[in-house]
């Protein structure tokens, strides 16, 4: 493109007082005005900067000397050419149109830089620039100035990179990294062909922060240093022949980052990620010493479109977690449906304390009942929280998440006021039945976090309710491992009439010789020892027959149920099964002596009516399965 569609201004509409050998014609403005074209000749043309006049159609009227030697030709010869072609200024549509427009007088001026080829044959880096002349009479004229920026361009580029790389391990850093990836997020890079896929592979080293508490952050820059070769080898390995190597930066500390653009899918990704595993194996030989890490690398493989860079490094960094909780040194690949219960898990612990203030939690209640005559001995109160968005939840959905930011603290003093409220409720209701007691569940932090001790007194003195119809019960990892406090508190509950139970009993390290010590009433087996003896000969055929799953019997579960029965009632405790669903289960518990029992068998966790429906009843036995209580 020459830059011009209508051939050449004539000679004479030319403002030659600027650019021709002769002042002919020319009026002076002022006395004395004769020598000034001389002068501006002689300035135009010994300028250090390189300049031409051109003429209203874009063609080159003259000249400089210097402009023909950053050209590398006659400036006499570059008369009549296209000014566009000598400095580049068709090679994009925005310069081209701009240009246009200063010279039909609609722009008042174009500044640009291009790269030009100098007279030795390099390149330059070149400020233009496109004005109307002042002064330029009928004829209007427009100079062009050239400006060789290209030390000010090269200090610029040193600059950026020192901005841009890591000086540590002189890989990219984290602007320039999300630089490349919102480049290539954008419309218009996806959409000019290739896969239209990214993926990350983002990656921690394990344990490099006792490298740099024990030998020193001089040693820990080789190391990083060292690794960071290795990714590099890495991604050139992996170079694919349409997107070229990943890119590897160093986004921070020891957080290290790979990206493929146009990406095939997760295979490449996870081969990806295999290498940088592998290759981080071999021990690395740093300052004399032999150093051996690990990574732990989060995978994300998408498609462009949609996504935005946020969203893609969150889901990388989720999964690097994800990598990281699952046992290190290994890679993990991003999974939605994880991510959706993990955000479901936040949004859980956002509104937790919330939900006790609003009223959003509810008791369910089921019976625990005598093995000997069927009756109901006690309840287990059961939290529900009715959450408004995820509907009716469990107490394993929120219960942890309340353990870990302290709201079990009010939520446990609630559920311990609402249940003795109820049981003294069932007590006056049913005045000729012997009273139930109630049994409310108690984490570890609770002890900690409150004085548990007091809340209970407060709770059975405004309540009140009998000290021996509150059973209290905590995991046995928990009382277990009770010193101190949590100890002192249990003997002050128990001291106060309260019976302690041990939940989940038979699970964890059962230190028989400490069992003896605590303050402890009553034992609940946890239901997999009841699981493992669930049916037996016909009755099993049976059950499997209706469409339930059957357990073949384990004669040594009931052995280790029977010897835990026994050693129960030798330390003065009572034992509880939990997870009772058959008929013949209940038989085999009676017989080995088990005293009371917990499960669908009997009833589910049901609204307080259903358990007033039940008291005074010679129990619910397994009628409540067949009458739509049971196994829901």
């Amino acid at each position: 493109m020459n830059g011009t569609s209508e051939g050449p201004a004539p000679a004479a509409d030319l403002d030659r007082s600027a650019v021709t050998e002769s002042d002919q014609g020319l009026a002076p403005r002022t006395p004395g005005a004769q020598t000034e074209p001389a002068a501006y000749r002689s300035a135009f043309s010994a300028a250090p900067l390189a300049m031409a006049v051109v003429d209203a159609e874009g063609l080159v009227v003259s000249a400089n000397d210097t402009l023909g030697t950053l050209l590398g030709t006659d400036p006499a010869a570059l008369a009549g050419r296209p000014a566009a072609d000598l400095v580049d200024l068709a090679c994009d549509a925005g310069t081209w149109h701009a240009y246009r427009d200063v010279l039909r007088g609609h722009r008042p001026r174009l500044r640009c830089t291009r790269r030009l080829k100098g007279a030795d044959g390099r390149s330059l880096w070149a400020q233009v620039t496109v004005e109307p002349l002042a002064d330029s009479g009928d004829a209007p004229g427009l100079l062009l100035s050239v400006a060789d920026i290209s030390a000010r361009r090269e200090l610029q580029e040193r600059l950026r990179h020192l901005q841009m790389h890591d000086p540590v391990t002189r890989l990219p850093n984290r602007a320039l990294f999300f630089e490349r990836l919102t480049a290539a997020l954008e419309a218009e890079s996806y959409e000019r062909g290739g896969t239209g896929r990214i993926g990350v592979c983002y990656l921690d080293l394990d344990g490099f922060k006792a490298v740099n508490d024990t030998l020193g952050h001089r040693v820990g820059d080789r190391l990083l240093a060292a690794v960071a070769e290795r990714l590099t080898r890495c991604a050139e390995e992996a170079a694919h022949a349409r997107s070229g190597a990943p890119l590897v930066a160093r986004l921070g500390g020891d957080e290290f980052a790979l990206l493929v653009e146009d990406s095939t899918g997760t295979d490449q990704l996870a081969d990806l990620a295999e290498s940088v595993l592998a290759a981080l194996q071999a021990p690395f030989e740093v300052s004399d010493r032999r150093l051996s890490v690990t990574a732990s690398v989060g995978v994300v493989e998408r498609h462009t479109a949609g996504t935005t860079p946020t969203a893609l490094m969150q889901a990388a960094d989720t999964t690097l977690y994800w990598a990281k909780a699952d046992g290190r040194a290994r890679w993990t690949l991003f999974d939605p449906e994880r991510n959706a219960s993990r955000m479901t898990r936040q949004a859980l612990a956002a509104t937790l304390r919330p939900a006790i203030e609003r009223g959003e939690f509810a008791l369910e209640y089921q019976p625990l009942v005598g093995m000997e005559d069927g009756r109901v001995r006690g309840v287990e109160a059961l939290i529900r929280w009715n959450h408004p968005q995820f509907g009716v939840l469990a107490p394993n959905r929120f219960i942890a998440l309340a353990e870990e930011d302290g709201s079990i603290v009010p939520l446990g003093r609630w559920i311990l006021r609402t249940a003795c409220h109820q049981a003294r409720r069932w007590q006056l209701a049913h005045p000729d039945d012997p009273p139930i007691f109630v049994s409310v569940n108690v984490a570890v932090r609770q002890v900690w976090d409150s004085d548990l001790v007091a809340d209970v007194a407060a709770t059975l003195e405004e309540t009140g309710l009998a000290p021996h119809l509150l059973q209290l019960e905590l995991t046995e990892s928990a009382v277990m491992g009770s010193a101190g406090r949590p100890l002192q508190a249990l003997k002050a509950l128990s001291d106060m009439g309260v019976h302690i139970a041990i939940d989940d009993f038979g699970t964890g390290y059962s230190n028989l010789a400490y069992l003896s010590r605590l303050p402890v009433s009553v034992l609940k087996l946890d239901g997999a020892f009841v699981r493992g003896f669930q049916y037996d000969g016909a009755e099993g055929a049976g059950v499997q027959g209706a469409g339930v799953d059957a357990t073949a019997a384990n004669p040594a579960d009931e052995v280790i149920v029977e010897a835990m029965v026994q050693l129960a009632h030798r330390l003065g405790l009572t034992v509880t099964a939990e997870c009772v669903e058959t008929s013949d289960q209940a038989t085999r518990l009676r017989r080995i002596g088990c005293d009371t029992g917990q499960g669908w068998l009997y009833s589910r966790p049901v609204a307080p009516d259903r358990i007033s429906a039940l008291l005074g009843s010679a129990g619910p036995g397994a009628a409540g399965v067949q009458a739509g209580v049971g196994k829901p």
